[in-house]
Order: C-alpha cells, then sequence, then structure tokens
C-alpha cells in the first residue's frame, strides 16, 4: 500500500510540475499566445483492450478511462488517468480486470491542421482483479500514440493505441488497447 500512495504522489507531482515551470518562467519577453495555450483539461474514453498473459488465455475486453490534465504549451501536456479493462476470461470460469492510475507526459507533433499526431508515455500504479484468486498490484507504465481532431476550440477528439503492463508477481498482465475520446480544454 505505501507504494501505491508513493506512485499517486507522484504522478500528481508531474501533473503538476509543467504547469509551476511554466509559470516559472514568466516574462515580458514571451508572447502571450504561449501563454493562452495553457491550461487544464478533462478527458474521457473507451475502447477495446487485447490481453497478452502468460499467466492464463489471451482475451479482449472493453477499455474505459478518464483524467485530468494540464496542457503546459502548444506542444506539451501532461495527465493523470484512472483506467480500466475488465472482463477478461483467463480460463474456464476465471476472470480478471485491469486498473491502473498514471501520470502521463504526451508531445504533441505540430501540423498546422485540425489534426494533431502524439506520442506519450506515463508511469504509475497498477491493480489486478481475479475473481478467483488473490488480486496483485505493482508498478504499471504506458506508452501512446494516436491523433488528435480538433472539433472546437476547446474540444477534441482523441484516437489512439496505449501499451500498458502492470508488473506483479508472476506473469505481468500486457495490453494493446485501441482507444476513443474527448477532451475538454478550459
Amino acid at each position: 500500500m505505501k507504494a501505491f500512495k508513493i506512485s499517486l504522489l507522484a504522478a500528481a507531482m508531474m501533473t503538476g510540475a509543467g504547469a509551476a515551470a511554466q509559470a516559472a518562467d514568466a516574462s515580458p519577453d514571451v508572447p502571450a499566445d504561449t501563454y493562452s495555450a495553457m491550461g487544464f483539461y478533462l478527458r474521457a474514453d473507451a475502447g477495446w483492450s487485447f490481453l497478452d498473459w502468460a499467466g492464463g488465455s489471451n482475451d479482449d475486453a472493453v477499455a474505459a478511462g478518464g483524467g485530468v490534465g494540464w496542457r503546459i504549451n502548444d506542444n506539451m501536456r501532461t495527465d493523470l488517468r484512472v483506467d480500466w479493462a475488465g472482463g477478461y476470461s483467463i480460463a474456464p470460469g476465471a476472470d480478471m480486470s485491469v486498473t491502473t492510475v498514471l501520470g502521463n507526459l504526451y508531445f504533441d507533433i505540430p501540423t498546422s491542421t485540425a489534426f494533431t499526431p502524439y506520442v506519450g508515455a506515463g508511469l504509475g500504479y497498477g491493480f489486478v482483479n481475479f475473481d478467483t484468486a488473490p488480486d496483485k498490484s505493482g508498478f504499471a507504465y504506458g506508452l501512446m500514440a494516436g491523433v488528435g481532431v480538433d472539433l472546437t476550440q476547446n474540444m477534441t477528439l482523441d484516437m489512439g493505441y496505449r501499451l500498458r503492463e502492470v508488473m506483479i508477481s508472476g506473469s505481468d498482465p500486457f495490453e494493446h488497447q485501441l482507444l476513443a475520446g474527448v477532451r475538454f480544454e478550459f
């Protein structure tokens, strides 16, 4: 439990660090439009997850998640997300679900169009829940790539791929996820 609290604290600090660093750099030489790009955002995603697990049968299941983030500038953003994928049938009569809390950092690739490709990475903690065995938890990470499509000035459709792994004692659950969602910027 102590490792979980440390991971959550680290993720929260990662989310706020970008905002604090940007605010500390404020000077009259920085154009006003740089500061107008900064701000909070909320996001929600849903999709499909494909489990690749040596500890039982591979399966696929629904995935969902959401989070709160901070846009540092036009190209960098960070968020704290909670994601769940569940209903994996890992053996006859045995199901499993995976939940993670990750602090993520993204780089948005500028294109000067409504389409903005991105790459990202995240670190945090994960929980693996078994319906027929004791639950496990451990360090988790995610690697992301996708594209954001501007629907309005404050709303972006986000479509992407995420690789997610939770490191537990024994075989680690490894997932490939296809997600679509919306980001609301304030």
